[in-house]
């Protein structure tokens, strides 16, 4: 892939075998438990210790300009296997990125249906110039009018207004006739977008994509993010979630002096890393409203290049509905 030119897919990546099941994650837990040189991450962690604050902007920021070369984007091309509703949704259908970085997922949603308009958040205003520069020089994909990214902390800051203002949102997800000078407010604000006359707001999201998102804010953020996500869901409204699940081979890379938590961790860069269990994810869902549709472990059996070495990936798919009625 050519880091200054268009972003294509060619015919043998596009019939790729998508892989998600080539071991079973209860054999790797037991080869885990019974290692002593990975008892650390089992043990549990200190309460006493200070609650981590959630990684500035700023480095998630260094992180991809660290990364900024082309060679560095990889378009998520296995998203629209796990999660079909995508495919298949009718009408114009609004997806969230919540999260996007530099907008590996957001290519194929915008590739598969030019009905679709995607959304998208980052806390990274230099991440946000990569993902618009991407998208719009990717080879297929038509994002004018219909890639929409803004600015946004979604572990300490609430969704502007114009994603599904409190009269829709009151009033089953109808969008609601305001007067001229209401809609100046949504408009003028710093994640501003431009809506028609008789708008106030897109009228809500369809899907939210939660992608290797939520294990970047400290744990005890989690829930009131979720909470935050769900306020702009319309009734019936999906939440397609992919993260890593405990005992992915990156977990077991974390050193003792790492840890910021059970089963979290701190890179040396300042960015966090959870490692999702079922249970755990099931929880935080069904506390935030949400009916769990699917929700299982991803195990993928990979060989590094370099080296030769076995990767054994663990990663937690799940899918929630938002009920419609509350």
């Amino acid at each position: 892939m050519d880091g200054g030119g268009e972003l294509g897919i060619t015919k043998k990546e596009a019939e790729a075998e998508y892989h998600c099941h080539d071991f079973e994650w209860e054999d790797l837990r037991a080869d885990v438990e019974a290692n002593p040189s990975f008892s650390y991450h089992l043990s549990p962690f200190p309460t006493t210790t200070a609650s981590p604050q959630p990684p500035s902007s700023e480095a998630w920021r260094s992180f991809h300009r660290r990364h900024a070369s082309g060679r560095f984007f990889k378009e998520r091309r296995y998203l629209l296997k796990e999660f079909p509703e995508l495919l298949n949704s009718k009408g114009c259908a609004k997806v969230l990125e919540v999260g996007c970085g530099n907008g590996s997922t957001v290519v194929p949603i915008l590739r598969c249906s030019p009905s679709i308009t995607v959304y998208a958040c980052d806390c990274s205003e230099d991440t946000l110039e990569k993902a618009n520069e991407i998208v719009c020089n990717t080879q297929g994909v038509d994002a004018k009018d219909r890639f929409h990214p803004f600015l946004l902390d979604v572990s300490r800051e609430n969704f502007p207004g114009w994603l599904f203002c409190k009269c829709c949102q009151s009033s089953d997800g109808k969008v609601v006739d305001l007067s001229p000078d209401s809609i100046h407010l949504y408009v003028r604000g710093k994640n501003s977008i431009s809506l028609k006359e008789d708008q106030c707001c897109v009228g809500g999201i369809d899907f939210i994509t939660m992608i290797f998102t939520l294990s970047a804010i400290p744990f005890n953020t989690i829930s009131s993010t979720l909470e935050r996500c769900v306020s702009v869901l319309k009734p019936g409204g999906l939440i397609l979630f992919r993260d890593y699940g405990v005992y992915d081979m990156t977990m077991l890379r974390f050193l003792p002096h790492q840890r910021v938590g059970f089963r979290e961790y701190m890179r040396a860069d300042g960015t966090y890393s959870y490692f999702f269990s079922l249970d755990t994810v099931r929880e935080l869902f069904h506390a935030a409203g949400l009916l769990e549709l699917e929700l299982e472990y991803c195990c993928v059996r990979s060989v590094n290049r370099k080296n030769g070495k076995n990767m054994q990936r663990v990663w937690v798919h799940g899918k929630f509905k938002k009920p419609t009625s509350q």
